[in-house]
């Protein structure tokens, strides 16, 4: 089945992206980066300023707002690419190798507070770092050229059975 361009928008806005490479417009200031995609959605602008404001908080970034991403850290960069994931309020984060561009101790700082972000949202993590996956997540699924060769937590056929069932009868 297709999803329709109205769909399609929906699920993109339920979903946040974390890349390895942080994808910060450069000639923009950390706010406008976190505030890129609900500016997309024509959110007001005080709605905007308050959702980013409350965003830079919870990385660490209030003080660092009207910086350009050449002025940051890396880690400071992947905590507004993480700011910027969040802003929509989606129910998923895709974190593609979140760390691969950090330090240890940066890395350490991003995982926790991915890990914080985790209590609420589904956050699904791309890694090679088995170290990393076996610390923080709940689940382990491997792949090996595209088919999945281990997963520490399997669907169930009993799983599915109650996936399968009317909650209206």
């Amino acid at each position: 089945e297709t999803l329709s361009e109205c769909d399609m928008r929906k699920f993109r806005k339920n979903m946040g992206m974390i890349f390895q490479n942080f994808s910060l417009i450069g000639r923009k200031d950390v706010f406008r980066n976190i505030a890129l995609p609900m500016e997309c959605w024509n959110y007001s602008k005080a709605e905007i300023k308050n959702r980013v404001e409350e965003l830079a908080e919870l990385v660490g970034m209030k003080d660092k707002l009207k910086s350009r991403p050449s002025e940051l850290s890396g880690g400071q960069k992947q905590r507004v690419a993480i700011a910027r994931a969040l802003i929509n309020d989606p129910d998923i984060l895709l974190a593609d190798e979140p760390t691969g561009a950090l330090d240890s101790d940066t890395s350490v700082q991003i995982m926790d507070l991915l890990k914080e972000i985790a209590k609420d949202k589904l956050v699904i993590m791309v890694t090679h770092n088995p170290d990393l996956a076996e610390q923080y997540s709940t689940r382990i699924v491997k792949l090996l050229d595209g088919k999945i060769i281990d997963d520490s937590n399997p669907f169930s056929d009993e799983d599915e059975a109650k996936e399968s069932e009317n909650p209206y009868e």
